[in-house]
């Protein structure tokens, strides 16, 4: 399965993506659309009824991180072909910030990048089938790292250890499981740290952007469309023989 332009290469594959209402999720949701997939998009946001209905799908408003209704949810959609877990939350977490709410954020941030990424996975696996494929949302940061980020480096790096366990795991009943490290893609979450890390370091975000692009092996910042062809390979047969990675999508910026 090649899954090139106007191929529909994934027409009648159910597919699901989590935190699929802006962002990366939508510019994934939009690339399997487009090759015909049948989609459920799940996110904490009441706009995902609407992205989901425009891609032709259906969408779903829940948070991750109540385990409850989950089971139910994913029996009402039965087989799924593809599970992408991208919800995510990003924010700043430095270490000498003793409040009480730098600690709720520190906690909400492990239980929707970790704990919630888990609980999804665990309701749906009774859907997941020989030859289906779950596919992780990590980052680059889970490659290196990123000062007064702790919380999100600490749950991407969880991340592709849930990949890299669940694919050992997984892999007797043919399920394979990878994860994409995204670089910087131009996303309200990422432009939200930008300004946070530019207001720090006392430079303008255009200083800072052009010093972290310059970092890459192919210049530009990346929108949500530019890497959207990564989770299409991973849900392919072409990568029926790749599981327990962690692939960049990076433009070079963290590179083996």
């Amino acid at each position: 399965m090649i899954p090139s332009p106007g191929a529909r290469a994934f027409a009648g594959r159910v597919v699901v993506i989590t935190g699929s209402s802006r962002g990366i999720g939508l510019g994934i949701a939009r690339a399997f659309a487009e090759q015909g997939a049948s989609l459920h998009l799940l996110a904490d946001d009441p706009q995902v009824e609407t992205v989901a209905t425009e891609l032709g799908g259906k969408g779903y408003v829940v948070d991750i991180t109540k385990a409850e209704g989950l089971p139910a949810l994913f029996a009402a959609i039965g087989r799924i072909d593809v599970l992408i877990n991208n919800a995510g939350y990003e924010r700043l977490t430095p270490l000498d910030d003793p409040s009480a709410e730098n600690e709720a954020v520190f906690r909400r941030i492990i239980d929707i990048n970790v704990t919630g990424t888990f609980m999804v996975t665990r309701a749906a696996l009774p859907m997941l089938g020989r030859g289906s494929r779950i596919i992780n949302t990590a980052s680059v940061w889970a490659r290196t790292s990123e000062p007064l980020f702790s919380a999100y480096v600490a749950s991407k790096h969880a991340v592709i250890g849930l990949t890299k366990t669940w694919a050992k795991e997984l892999g007797p009943h043919g399920i394979n499981v990878n994860a994409v490290c995204p670089g910087w893609v131009r996303t309200e979450a990422s432009l939200r740290s930008l300004d946070i890390m530019a207001a720090r370091s006392g430079c303008s975000e255009g200083t800072l952007l052009h010093s972290i692009l310059k970092a890459q092996a192919l210049p530009g910042l990346m929108e949500p469309a530019d890497i959207a062809g990564t989770y299409l390979f991973l849900a392919s047969d072409l990568a029926a023989n790749v599981t327990g990675q962690g692939l960049g999508a990076d433009r070079g910026e963290a590179p083996l």
